[in-house]
C-alpha cells in the first residue's frame, strides 16, 4: 500500500528534517508532515475518504482480509520462590524442572548482511551509499527501518529514511515503511510526529490494518486529542474485536484524563467479550483510586477483588504493593478514619502552578544565574516534548557518591527508571558531555537513548529548570534531587502558597535511599496523606514531636496522636 502525495512541490517542506536540510539542533522537533490539503470538516466521517486509485482500495482490502482475531494470554511468574514451594504447581517449579533437565540450546541461523545501523540523519547520497553495501537492494527499505525498529532507533534517523524513500519515488510512501516510522514515534513518545501521521491516514485510508489502529490509539491516548483514540477504538470493532492490549491503553488513558466512567465502561465492555484482562489495566484502577474518597469506586475497585478470586489470577508483587496501598492509603491505622491527602486538588494544583511560574520562575532571581534568553529556550525545549513522568537534577543525583564516577551514578539512575517505561528528563551542565574521568562520553550517549537532556549553561542555576519542567508536566509528575528548595519557598508571597508548595513537594520529591554505588536504586516511599494537624468531627489528629528527636523546620513529625469523643 503506497501514500501519493498531491499538491507538494518541494519535499524539503514535506519531510522536515534537522541534518540532511541543514537546520540546527533547536529545529529538531519540527513536524513531519504538512496538514493535508482536503481537510477533515466533519469528524463523524473521518475515514469516509477514497484513496487515491485503485490499487489502494485493493492493497487495503488485502490487508483487512489478513487481520485475525487471535490473542495469546499472557502467562507471568513469580520469581521468588518460598523454601518449601516443592509441590508440581508451585510457582518456580518448572523454572527448576527445566535446570535439573536442561534442554538442548537452539541453532541460531546465521545473520545475514550486518550492517552498522546510523545513529545520524543521513542525507540521500549517505543513504545511497550504504544500500549500495547490502545485496538484496529490493528488500534494503524495508530491512532497515525494520532494524530500527528493533533497537528502537531516533524518530530523526528514521525521518531520513522516508525523506530519502519519497525523494526518489516522486512523493510515494510504503504503507509498511510509515506504519513502522509509526511504531517508533509512539515508542520515543514524539506526540506531534503521531498526530501528522494519523492526520495523513485517516484523511486518505476508510480502514487501517490493526497494527496501525493500536499505535494510534496507544500514541493518541496521552495527548489532548485523547477522545480521539476511542473514536479508533469504535472503528476498530468494525472490523474485529479489540484486544486486551487495545482496551487497556484506552483505559489507562482515560484514568489519566481522570474519567472513571470511561475507564470502567471499557473494563466492563472488554469482560463482555470473554477477555481476560491484563493485570497492568487492573492494577491502573487501584492506583488511581489510592487517595479517592467514594464508596462507588471502592465498590469497582472490591469487584476487581472478586474477579481475580473467581477466575484465579495473581497480581505480581508491583500489583500487590498498589492494593495494599489503595487499602491502607490515607487511613489512620489506629481507628481506620480517612486523613487528609497529600495529593493537591486541581484547584490547589492550578493555583501553584501560576504562582511559581510568577514569582519564582519569572520574578525570582534566578537571572543571576540563569539569563532570560536561556530560560526561554529551555521553555521552547519543554513545550515540544510530551509531559514528562520524572525530571532529574543531573549533577545533583550524579555526585550522590563522592567516590564514584558521576557519569555511571546517573546512568545507573536513568536506567532503573528507564525499564520501567517512563518519560524523563534530566537536567545537566555542558561541562558532563566533556571526556573526563568523571564523565565518559559513552555512559552519556547511553543515557541519552534513554531520556531526553538538556544541557545548561556551566554557571546556570539548575532550580528554575527541575520546577518549570515538573510543574508544566502536570500533577503526575516527580523530580529528583536533593535539594530542599527552601530558597524557592521563601520566594512565594504568602503562607498558604508556601504550605502548598511545602505540600506539593513531599508528594513530588523522590529521595534516592540506595547506600553504595551499584546497589539497586530504591526510593524513599512517599507519604499519601498530609502532615497537618486534622480533625473530622467526633476524631482529632495531631502530629507531634518526640522529645528524643531534634526535627528541623522544613522536616515534619512521624508521630500521631489519635483522639475520638466518647459517645
Amino acid at each position: 500500500m503506497t501514500f501519493y502525495f498531491t499538491g507538494i512541490r518541494s519535499f524539503p517542506k514535506l519531510w522536515k528534517s534537522n541534518s540532511y536540510l541543514g537546520l540546527s539542533s533547536s529545529h529538531s522537533y519540527l513536524s513531519l508532515f504538512l496538514k493535508d490539503c482536503y481537510g477533515i470538516r466533519n469528524q463523524e466521517k473521518w475515514f469516509s475518504v477514497k484513496t487515491m486509485s485503485a490499487q489502494n482500495t485493493n492493497a487495503m482490502n488485502l490487508l483487512i482480509a489478513k487481520a485475525r482475531c487471535v490473542r495469546k494470554l499472557d502467562e507471568g511468574s513469580n520469581k521468588e520462590v518460598s523454601a518449601n514451594s516443592s509441590h508440581m504447581f508451585a510457582a518456580g517449579a518448572a523454572k527448576k524442572r527445566s535446570q535439573v533437565n536442561p534442554s538442548k540450546a537452539p541453532v541460531l541461523p546465521p545473520v545475514k548482511n550486518v550492517i552498522q545501523l546510523p545513529t545520524r540523519p543521513l542525507n540521500s547520497e549517505e543513504w545511497d551509499k550504504l544500500k549500495e553495501e547490502f545485496k538484496e537492494k529490493a528488500n534494503f527499505e524495508n530491512w532497515i527501518i525494520l532494524q530500527m525498529v528493533k533497537c528502537h532507533s531516533s524518530v530523526d534517523v528514521a525521518k531520513s529514511v522516508l525523506a530519502w524513500v519519497a525523494a526518489k519515488n516522486n512523493g510515494i510512501v510504503g504503507y509498511d515503511l510509515l506504519v513502522k516510522y509509526l511504531y517508533l514515534c509512539v515508542f520515543h513518545k514524539q506526540t506531534s510526529e503521531i498526530i501528522d501521521v494519523y492526520e495523513i491516514m485517516k484523511a486518505r485510508y476508510k480502514r487501517l490494518e490493526s497494527g496501525a489502529y493500536t499505535l494510534l490509539m496507544r500514541g493518541l491516548i496521552y495527548t489532548d486529542r485523547w477522545k480521539e483514540a476511542l473514536l479508533l477504538l469504535e472503528d476498530f470493532k468494525k472490523v474485529m474485536i479489540p484486544s486486551k492490549k487495545n482496551y487497556d491503553d484506552c483505559i489507562q488513558g482515560a484514568l489519566f484524563h481522570q474519567d472513571v466512567n470511561v475507564a470502567w465502561n471499557l473494563y466492563q465492555e472488554l469482560l463482555s467479550h470473554d477477555i481476560v484482562p491484563m493485570l497492568e489495566t487492573l492494577k491502573a484502577f487501584f492506583d488511581f483510586g489510592k487517595d479517592m474518597k467514594d464508596d462507588q469506586y471502592s465498590n469497582k475497585l472490591h469487584n476487581i477483588l472478586l474477579y481475580l478470586r473467581n477466575n484465579q489470577l495473581y497480581p505480581g508483587e508491583s500489583f500487590a504493593h498498589s492494593i495494599k496501598t489503595w487499602f491502607e492509603s490515607g487511613q489512620c491505622l489506629g481507628c481506620g478514619k480517612t486523613v487528609e491527602s497529600i495529593h493537591l486538588s486541581s484547584e490547589e494544583y492550578e493555583f501553584l502552578k501560576e504562582k511559581v511560574m510568577r514569582d519564582v520562575i519569572d520574578g525570582g532571581d534566578q537571572y543571576k544565574k540563569t539569563t532570560p534568553q536561556e530560560l526561554k529556550r529551555f521553555q521552547n525545549f519543554v513545550k515540544y516534548r510530551p509531559p514528562f513522568d520524572v525530571v532529574i537534577d543531573g549533577l545533583n543525583v550524579a555526585k550522590m557518591f563522592p567516590k564514584a564516577r558521576e557519569s555511571q551514578v546517573l546512568l545507573n539512575v536513568v536506567s532503573h527508571l528507564a525499564k520501567q517505561n517512563l518519560q524523563v528528563l534530566v537536567l545537566g551542565r555542558k561541562h558532563m558531555l566533556t571526556q573526563n574521568s568523571r564523565w565518559r562520553r559513552v555512559e552519556m550517549e547511553k543515557m541519552q537513548k534513554h531520556a531526553s537532556f538538556f544541557f545548561a549553561d556551566n554557571i546556570s542555576e539548575d532550580d528554575p529548570f527541575l520546577l518549570y519542567a515538573t510543574l508544566h508536566s502536570g500533577n503526575h509528575c516527580k523530580f529528583i534531587t536533593k535539594d530542599l528548595m527552601r530558597d524557592h519557598k521563601a520566594c512565594l508571597p504568602d503562607a498558604k502558597t508556601q504550605r502548598l508548595f511545602f505540600k506539593w513537594q513531599q508528594g513530588h520529591q523522590l529521595a534516592i535511599v540506595s547506600k553504595h554505588p551499584g546497589a539497586k536504586i530504591t526510593f524513599q516511599h512517599i507519604l499519601s496523606y498530609d502532615t497537618v494537624v486534622q480533625t473530622t468531627g467526633d476524631s482529632w489528629h495531631i502530629p507531634y514531636d518526640d522529645d528524643q528527636v531534634e526535627r528541623y523546620s522544613y522536616e515534619v513529625p512521624t508521630k500521631w496522636l489519635c483522639l475520638h469523643r466518647k459517645t
